[in-house]
């Protein structure tokens, strides 16, 4: 049973927000880091990939919609993606990336150290596209969680890029945020599990740095815009929980 247990997820492709992640040292220690999703879709794909495949056995993947979207671009299974990015960083990867993508599974299960059975997805137990916030009503909850067994005592969720944790009907729900894209606050946000309970971390990085490195090594055509809108989260928590409520 892993007793510490670092969880990453929507790291959209940028690789200064993830190598600052890694380099904590609470992340470098932990037993396992769980990946949950939407890892590639953004600026520096393939090189964000080569980072997270690096961590070998320490790591454990689950896929996102993103990254599903990726695949089925790159197969011909769908003609677009509405990310105006996704298309571009579908065609940075290898061939052997694209392999990597299509086999994640939807979930994953660990015991952690203090929060018993843990259930890791992207979005919900029920699609990696669903959405579900902090302030869903407490019925929304139970349809999304009502398929577990009752032996989870843990979920850990992605997707909406804001991180939180409620306990609803009897579970701990936590989404760690994002590493890549945040809402509301800038810094890559992910989350720490083990004995005392679950931890919302955010690792401060040079953002100033990261917008100059991704529009100089990315060649997406609007990488710049992109960098300067999601690296400094000039979308707002509240913009970002009125559009998903809609």
């Amino acid at each position: 049973m892993p007793e510490t247990v670092a969880v990453l997820s929507d790291i959209h492709g940028v690789l200064p927000a993830l190598e600052a992640v890694l380099a904590e040292p609470d992340v470098r220690a932990a037993d396992a880091v769980v990946l949950t999703g939407d890892l590639a879709a953004g600026p520096l794909p393939d090189r964000t990939l080569d980072a997270l495949t690096a961590l070998g056995d320490r790591a454990v993947w689950v896929g996102g919609n993103a990254d599903r979207e990726l695949v089925e671009y790159r197969r011909g299974a769908r003609a677009g993606i509405p990310d105006p990015i996704a298309p571009w960083a579908a065609e940075q990867l290898r061939a052997e990336q694209v392999e990597l993508l299509a086999a994640l599974p939807a979930s994953a299960t660990l015991p952690v150290g203090g929060l018993g059975q843990v259930y890791f997805c992207h979005a919900t137990p029920r699609a990696d596209d669903e959405r579900v916030l902090v302030d869903s009503a407490a019925g929304r909850w139970a349809e999304v969680l009502g398929g577990l067994g009752p032996e989870v005592e843990t979920v850990v969720l992605g997707h909406t890029h804001m991180p939180f944790a409620r306990l609803t009907h009897g579970r701990l729900v936590v989404n760690p945020g994002s590493v890549g894209m945040p809402y509301g606050r800038s810094g890559a946000h992910w989350a720490l599990l083990g004995p005392g309970g679950a931890a919302l971390r955010r690792t401060a990085y040079d953002y100033g740095a990261a917008c100059a490195r991704i529009a100089a090594e990315s060649g997406y055509a609007e990488a710049a815009a992109w960098a300067d809108a999601y690296v400094w989260a000039r979308n707002s928590a509240e913009d970002a929980l009125a559009a998903f409520s809609a």
